[in-house]
């Protein structure tokens, strides 16, 4: 609230009218169907008149009032006696987590280190750990990122982090509970009003300039496509070198912070078809936010979940190049992180080593941060048989149709989405070759078995397990493209080949 306050304050009228006028307006729409007299109601109502008055320590009290109650709103839980009791019972605890029935899974080995294949930089984290605080930047694929990403980092060693989740996660009351004692702490997409998104960088700030890992999801939401994510938003990500300037500012020895880009891939994920369906509904510009996918279902979670944690290597997890809050990589050697360490200063300090603030300049810092983070994601994905084969697949059946458009494909006719299997699996055997030389050159990673007809083969049983409708299926000599939207979402995860074949 100090951060709110002081800012507003040092607004002028004009700046502080406009910002009020924005969050008013963009609260009316959010709460147009809530009753007159529910409490975020009349608060609006209070900001409202405080406008109309144009008193400023009104407008200002207001404001930071309302502020207030977004902050209790975002504050998490977190416990440490919690977080001890749940990585005691580890990994069992994800299913816990994950069911409202974990009575069944007693007898099941979860066995979940051969499941969750978890590598990359992870000494050079360690180390960065010790030595300042450590920001995680993931691609966001499923709801269970979170509690995948939470378990990664204890079977790595590494401590809790606090992270972001969507409010909606937290209407299951045992999820929520775990979630907020696990340190996450909520995020409301729905909200869209400056001061809240001000709030929310406010609180991001409070975290990272008293030493506490942190964790957000730049791309925002779920990858809608299935794509990874090619551009990130900057807002939360602009905190860190705020925060870094404030610690040099503040502080004796002041900590630096460091940020890690993580890739996650997952052979299935479990709300694909509602995520692609969004997706081509206006881009997914229709439904910001989902609340009735297949996560909001907790037996099928469950049943996805055992299905998933009895293949080996189904989900990766990968940490990749750290780097500071101006872009630049973050060398292993400690030596050399010494002399980054001294050269960094240089590009925000003055002569006598004074913190120069400058938003412009520190705006161009995080679009390079940002830019090297989405360079870094393609180099920890894992390519898994059902990419691949959707990939080809899909490449088939646009040269069979003589058209690539999405939104025309997904709409063809049953009767013209078989491909010959001799088609497919040679057009899966260009892209493995592809898949091996980048996988050499350390472009990307891959789990695939040895020869396209294993591949074809693999995916088409896990196409057979894990939705309700199939992406593909096998008829006779064909193969048929079920359902192209599902066909679709995993294809697009390896749309980086398409450069390259």
């Amino acid at each position: 609230m100090g951060r709110a306050e002081t800012r507003l304050v040092g607004l002028s009228d004009h700046e502080r009218q406009q910002i009020l006028e924005e969050t008013l307006y963009e609260e009316r729409r959010r709460l147009e169907s809530k009753p007159a007299d529910s409490p975020e109601r009349i608060q609006l109502e209070k900001l409202s008149k405080a406008l109309v008055r144009g008193i400023r320590g009104d407008q200002i009290q207001t404001a930071v009032e309302m502020v207030a109650e977004w902050t209790h709103e975002i504050h998490g839980r977190f416990s440490p006696r919690v977080y001890r009791m749940a990585t005691q019972v580890a990994p069992k605890a994800l299913t816990s987590l994950l069911t409202a029935r974990p009575r069944r899974f007693r007898d099941f080995n979860l066995d979940i280190e051969r499941r969750l294949n978890i590598h990359g930089s992870i000494p050079h984290v360690h180390d960065l750990i010790r030595e300042g605080t450590v920001v995680l930047v993931p691609t966001h694929v499923s709801n269970l990122d979170s509690p995948l990403i939470g378990l990664s980092l204890y079977l790595s060693g590494l401590p809790p982090f606090v992270y972001g989740a969507g409010l909606n996660l937290f209407s299951n009351p045992i999820l929520g509970w775990w979630l907020r004692r696990l340190g996450a702490y909520t995020v409301d997409r729905r909200k869209r009003a400056p001061l809240y998104k001000d709030a929310l960088k406010d609180y991001s700030l409070q975290c990272l300039t008293h030493g506490y890992h942190s964790l957000f999801f730049p791309g925002g939401t779920r990858s809608r496509s299935g794509e990874i994510e090619s551009h990130i938003k900057k807002g939360l990500l602009g905190t860190t070198i705020t925060a870094w300037q404030e610690n040099l500012r503040t502080q004796v020895r002041p900590r630096p912070i460091f940020i890690v880009p993580v890739t996650l891939t997952f052979q299935m994920v479990l709300e694909a078809a509602t995520l692609i369906e969004d997706h081509l509904t206006e881009h997914g510009k229709q439904r910001y936010i989902i609340d009735d996918d297949e996560f909001s279902q907790p037996a099928q979670v469950a049943s996805f979940t055992r299905r998933m944690l009895e293949l080996d290597a189904s989900i990766t997890v990968h940490f990749g190049q750290p780097l500071d809050c101006l872009g630049f990589p973050v060398s292993a050697d400690p030596a050399e992180r010494h002399q980054e360490a001294s050269r960094r200063l240089r590009f925000v300090c003055d002569r006598n080593g004074d913190v120069q603030l400058d938003p412009q300049r520190d705006r161009v810092y995080t679009d390079r941060l940002a830019k090297n983070i989405v360079a870094e994601y393609p180099k920890g994905t894992t390519v898994f048989s059902t990419h691949l084969a959707a990939w080809a697949a899909w490449s088939v059946l646009c040269d069979q149709l003589g058209y690539s458009d999405p939104y025309r494909v997904v709409r063809t006719a049953a009767g013209q989405r078989a491909i010959g299997r001799t088609a497919l699996t040679r057009q899966i055997e260009k892209g493995r070759q592809v898949v091996l030389a980048g996988s050499a050159k350390g472009s990307w990673r891959h789990h695939l078995p040895q020869t396209s007809e294993e591949i074809l083969e693999e995916s088409l049983d896990r196409f057979s397990r894990y939705h309700k409708t199939r992406a593909l299926n096998a008829h006779n000599s064909e193969i048929i493209i079920e359902d192209p939207r599902l066909c679709l979402y995993y294809r697009n995860r390896l749309l980086f080949l398409n450069d390259e074949v």
